[in-house]
């Protein structure tokens, strides 16, 4: 469950200094309604409190890192903050009149990382660490928005940061299916249905 919060290093580093000792469920929850309610009022207005709010809103949930996971609701943090990522990234592209077309394609690749995330969950590999670290984790990525934002530079920063994550993923799904070992004849299934010895009438 840890591994799908998708934490960059801001957020590792608070959940070892808070020791596991905040609980993950409401700081993710109260963070996300409370920068619905911030994006919503300040939707028109791109200014220091809209760009950085939302991110030190979400410290607390960036502290509970640390915790086991292991409640009965804790499974709703990953999605709770999956959606406020992705609600600030539309509210503040939209805001600051960053091209539509552009902010899509921030979005898509970040749902995309994330659908990959919980695939290799299911098969029970994972990236290599330079990639995991490189991806920078919900929290970098939006402190990296806010900052570009804060420059003048919001279309460059969603532009590039599209680009690199989809630089980055597409780079590890080539290493993993590069390092994948070819299935060898005798370890088809035989005398099942599409095996090597399967009927053909």
């Amino acid at each position: 469950m840890r591994f799908l919060r998708d934490d960059g290093h801001l957020g590792r580093a608070l959940g070892r200094l808070a020791g596991g000792a905040l609980p993950p469920l409401p700081p993710a929850l109260t963070a996300a309604l409370a920068t619905a309610v911030l994006l919503a009022v300040g939707l028109g207005e791109v200014s220091g409190i809209t760009l950085f709010a939302p991110v030190a809103l979400l410290l607390p949930a960036a502290a509970a890192s640390g915790h086991p996971h292991g409640g009965r609701f804790d499974r709703a943090v990953p999605p709770l903050l999956r959606g406020t990522e992705y609600l600030y990234l539309l509210a503040l592209g939209i805001g600051a009149g960053v091209p539509g077309p552009l902010v899509f394609v921030l979005l898509t690749v970040v749902v995309l990382h994330h659908c990959d995330t919980v695939c290799r969950t299911h098969r029970g590999t994972g990236r290599s660490g330079r990639t995991a670290r490189a991806l920078l984790g919900w929290d970098g990525r939006m402190l990296l928005v806010a900052a570009g934002g804060a420059l003048g530079w919001l279309p460059f920063t969603y532009g590039a940061l599209a680009v690199c994550l989809a630089v980055l993923l597409v780079a590890d799904s080539v290493r993993e299916w590069a390092n994948t070992p070819v299935a060898r004849p005798a370890d088809v299934p035989r005398n099942e249905r599409g095996g090597a010895q399967a009927s053909t009438t």
